[in-house]
């Protein structure tokens, strides 16, 4: 992350690191959506079994967990909660910089991925996916949480420094990162969004408008605006990334 401040190198390597998730994600919450007595089971063919052992359901590639998952087996789409619910965990943690909710949050965003399994054509493509849904969750929630507390209705959340930071980070990093997460709370939730997805996920800006669901020019325009407005406010100099 060559011309980023230190603070953002620290967190983009607690991001890229061998890190423990933030917040252990609760895997008795699951997302059983339906029972297998409930579950009615297209016909399938006899060299594609309607179930798999668990091992093998751990092994097997997103498509295939996709496909399964799609026609009702519970277990592959189990399977797939376990394998990308710290994925989605961290990503919420990193763009509101606190661990408010993110629980909640992932949970919702795999319940709302399983209603949604048939219209994902890709199956190889299900965490960019999840990773979008998890996206539109939060900046709704940041959205709301901005509204209600210009009305003076909610207090701002707190910055949590141990879910984001690394542990190698000084003092000095550590408040510098707390600052410049404060000034994001202060923006529009896309802008804020936008702006750590670059920044903080590393994350391309065709990626990023992916996400967002916008136009290249658009999630640009929002992660300009949201630098300019760090690099006026920040106490100390402050570079980021050329776009």
């Amino acid at each position: 992350m060559a011309g980023a401040p230190a603070h953002l190198r620290l967190v983009q390597r607690a991001a890229s690191g061998h890190r423990q998730s933030p917040v252990a994600p609760d895997l008795r919450r699951a997302p059983r959506i339906v029972t297998p007595g409930e579950v009615r089971r297209d016909e399938q063919s006899s060299d594609e079994p309607s179930s798999l052992e668990e091992g093998s359901l751990e092994e097997a590639p997103d498509e295939r967990l996709v496909s399964l998952a799609a026609r009702g087996e519970t277990g592959a789409f189990e399977a797939l909660y376990r394998r990308y619910a710290p994925f989605a965990i961290n990503l919420a943690v990193r763009i509101q910089g606190n661990s408010g909710d993110v629980e909640d949050i992932v949970h919702d965003a795999f319940l709302r991925a399983h209603d949604k399994l048939a219209e994902l054509r890709d199956g190889q493509a299900f965490k960019g996916w999840l990773g979008a849904i998890v996206v539109s969750l939060i900046r709704s929630r940041l959205r709301k949480r901005r509204l209600m507390g210009a009305f003076g209705l909610i207090s701002k959340d707190p910055i949590d420094l141990d879910s984001i930071a690394s542990e190698t980070a000084s003092p000095e990093s550590r408040a510098q990162l707390a600052q410049v997460y404060a000034l994001l709370q202060t923006l529009p939730a896309d802008e804020r969004v936008a702006w750590t997805l670059r920044h903080v996920e590393r994350h391309r800006l065709e990626a990023i408008a992916e996400l967002l669901g916008c136009s290249l020019a658009t999630a640009k325009r929002r992660i300009t605006r949201a630098q300019r407005f760090i690099q006026d406010h920040f106490v100390v100099a402050f570079e980021g990334d050329a776009l």
